[in-house]
């Protein structure tokens, strides 16, 4: 609660709290639906059929380990758009929204602006995700 009364605050009332939800959802929704595509696709591919229910641990592994990383491949610009729309001063911003940040690091940085710390996030995307799938296939799986 003090950092909700932080924000708010410091960060132009209620409004602050949602700031950077619309390139959050703009990252959230087309990556999931990417991640999530690419995961039961890797999972048909590997098992050769629809039925899926016979992989091995090994199979679910590479494909929740690939489907993070497509969730990331899809939509890491947008991510960083989000990231400095949500630390932008507030008093002084530098971005009236999320399409002018995205032209202003595209003109300052190039595309490669738009792929700051791409690789520490694949590096924690990739086993977390690997390790999310499984243990979801798992408990499933002992569910019944």
């Amino acid at each position: 609660m003090d950092v909700a009364r932080h924000v708010i605050r410091s960060e132009g009332g209620v409004r602050g709290l949602f700031k950077g939800l619309v390139p959050t959802m703009a990252r959230e929704i087309p990556g999931n639906a990417a991640m999530f595509g690419v995961y039961q696709a890797l999972k048909q591919y590997f098992a050769g059929a629809q039925d899926t229910s016979g992989l091995g641990r090994g199979s679910l592994i590479v494909a929740g380990g690939l489907a993070g990383a497509a969730f990331w491949l899809f939509v890491y610009p947008t991510d960083v758009v989000k990231s400095v729309i949500q630390v932008d001063d507030f008093k002084n911003p530098k971005f009236s929204g999320s399409a002018d940040a995205f032209r202003k690091i595209l003109r300052s940085e190039g595309v490669s602006g738009l792929y700051k710390g791409f690789g520490p996030a694949m590096a924690r995307s990739v086993p977390a995700n690997a390790a999310c799938f499984l243990a979801y296939e798992v408990t499933r799986a002992s569910l019944g």
